[in-house]
């Protein structure tokens, strides 16, 4: 039908007359409430968005000297981190000439991974930048 027919008999009904198609030969038109269709969209784009799941990167920082009670905090905090299915980046940061004695923060990652063996997996190994080593854990997956 011509343009003018379509709009004539949209009016008529009261709702709008919604280009669906323009690029097809002839464009194709939709008699619709277009206020009900926006907001219908949305609710769904709202739904979907409530079901999306958050990827959330934690972080816990140690240094080459970090004493055995301060390790043992900030591995359950890790454990913590995990059990909430976060992701863990553990990083450890060198000062001055500890710079020196990189493989004490290599030691140290490689201890927190096998104390969390069975919780986590080790997503990126140990990685040097500048000063500072860092590794990404993940909740191991059941």
């Amino acid at each position: 039908m011509t343009p003018r027919e379509a709009m004539d008999r949209a009016e008529e009904v009261g709702l709008d007359l919604v280009e669906v198609s323009p690029n097809a030969n002839p464009p194709v038109c939709k008699i619709m409430d277009y206020g009900k269709y926006q907001y219908e969209k949305n609710k769904r784009a709202r739904e979907a968005r409530k079901k999306q799941t958050k990827i959330v990167l934690k972080e816990m920082q140690f240094r080459p000297d970090t004493a055995e009670h301060d390790y043992q905090f900030k591995k359950r905090h890790v454990e913590d981190f995990l059990k909430n299915g976060w992701k863990v980046r553990a990083t450890v940061r060198f000062r001055g000439r500890e710079l020196l004695h990189t493989q004490l923060g290599k030691n140290m990652l490689a201890r927190l991974v096998e104390d969390l063996a069975e919780l986590a997996e080790v997503e990126q190994p140990p990685k040097m930048e500048t000063r500072v080593m860092s590794m990404l854990l993940t909740p191991k997956s059941s």
